[in-house]
């Protein structure tokens, strides 16, 4: 009579099951530390893209943008037959937004220099000298606390 397939698999499982395991060579656990100890003493420049940094991830994703930029309108520029009047025609929309951002930021500058120079120096001395103060009763505050908390254990 012939197995079900079920039990094909059953008395397959089971005879596997009662192999003893395999012995890995013993020179293996020695390379594959080697391996990644090796992998491991990278920079992180030469690890894979994952492992970068996210300050390095976010600089790499703008500069590539910018390099693409860059291809996109040196191409136009070619095809413009290097013309520099078409190429600035092309492109003076796609920078409109510094100019205005540059507005804004010298507005906001022009603002804060006006509020400052409007604000008496005996003023700003006295400020300097609260914060300072303010810093100096945390310190102490938290001392004080250490040492009630945790220095008499």
């Amino acid at each position: 009579m012939k197995p079900t397939p079920e039990e094909l698999e059953r008395i397959i499982h089971q005879t596997l099951r009662s192999l003893p395991p395999r012995r890995a060579p013993h020179s293996l656990e020695s390379r594959v530390r080697a391996a990644l100890e090796a992998r491991a003493s990278l920079p992180w420049w030469k690890q894979s893209f994952a492992r970068w940094p996210l300050a390095a991830r976010v600089a790499f994703f703008i500069g590539s943008a910018g390099v693409a930029k860059l291809v996109l309108m040196a191409a136009i520029w070619v095809m413009a037959g290097f013309d520099g009047a078409q190429f600035a025609g092309a492109f003076s929309t796609q920078f409109a937004w510094i100019q205005t951002a540059s507005a804004i930021v010298d507005g906001f500058g022009n603002f804060c220099g006006t509020v400052y120079r409007g604000i008496p120096p005996l003023w700003l001395y006295g400020g300097l000298a609260f914060v300072a103060a303010m810093y100096a009763a945390l310190f102490g505050l938290t001392a004080t606390a250490y040492r009630m908390l945790y220095a008499n254990r």
